[in-house]
């Protein structure tokens, strides 16, 4: 087999390996980010466990194939291209993204796969502003926590009313 053609299909093993394992994967396109912009975002990503890499387009779509991933065709799959892929929350590459976008429009978000559902831009902003997996622990206790605060306070303040009333 030609030393190419090798180095190609380990490439492609890569991408499915990472496809499969990925909770999401989303593709934005990166061009007319200087350096230090790109090596900021790759800091980010790295930081919340986010693989943010750049491949050949021909090689994403294969793998995209391998694992039934359709949508990475030859109509949206063009231009510069990095991909985030994402293995705990599935949320966190398209806020990181999204994040990233309002400080530097030139990057741009194009598609992804989440748990196995494709997304479009549109739907992508729209998953990036869901809160993330503690801050809505944290709202769902509060709200669980607040009925019996306020029962609490209820009896508490009755005690006293009924404490004042007897002095």
């Amino acid at each position: 087999m030609n030393k190419a053609i090798e180095v190609k299909s380990g490439v492609v093993a890569e991408i499915v390996e990472k496809l499969n394992r990925a909770t999401s994967t989303i593709v934005v396109n990166y061009r007319g980010l200087t350096v230090e912009e790109v090596t900021e975002l790759r800091k980010q990503m790295r930081e919340a466990g986010i693989d943010y890499k750049v491949y050949k387009n021909t090689l994403v779509r294969r793998a995209a194939q391998e694992v039934g991933i359709n949508e990475f065709n030859d109509e949206l799959l063009v231009g510069a291209n990095a991909i985030a892929f994402g293995y705990e929350d599935p949320v966190a590459p398209a806020r990181i993204l999204k994040n990233f976008i309002d400080n530097h429009p030139k990057l741009e978000l194009k598609m992804g796969v989440v748990e196995g559902e494709f997304y479009n831009e549109s739907q992508i902003e729209a998953l990036a502003s869901i809160p993330s997996r503690e801050v809505l622990i944290a709202k769902l206790l509060g709200s669980l926590k607040a009925p019996v605060s306020n029962f609490a306070y209820l009896v508490d303040a009755i005690a006293k009313k009924a404490e004042e009333q007897e002095a």
